[in-house]
């Protein structure tokens, strides 16, 4: 049995503790009061999940996170504006 590379050990850890952040997120979503808490851990979830993609050079991932950290934290800024 060969012994996953440190990247790799990484990857996963990242990705399985930032989909539960997103998960959570997703959560308090429709809580009144509670959606600068889903932007934030939505943007930390979001977070790891592009650095997953860094780590495994995935173009897909790379696009899909950084264009959804664009979002929000624009739904941030606008939260905090209003």
């Amino acid at each position: 049995m060969s012994r996953l590379s440190d990247k790799k050990d990484t990857a996963w850890f990242i990705k399985w503790i930032s989909s539960f952040i997103i998960v959570t997120a997703m959560s308090l979503r429709g809580i009144e009061g509670m959606q600068v808490y889903d932007l934030v851990l939505s943007i930390v979830g979001v977070s790891g999940w592009f650095c997953v993609g860094m780590l495994w050079k995935d173009r897909a991932l790379i696009i899909l996170n950084a264009v959804g950290l664009v979002f929000l934290f624009r739904n941030l800024i606008t939260e905090f504006i209003v």
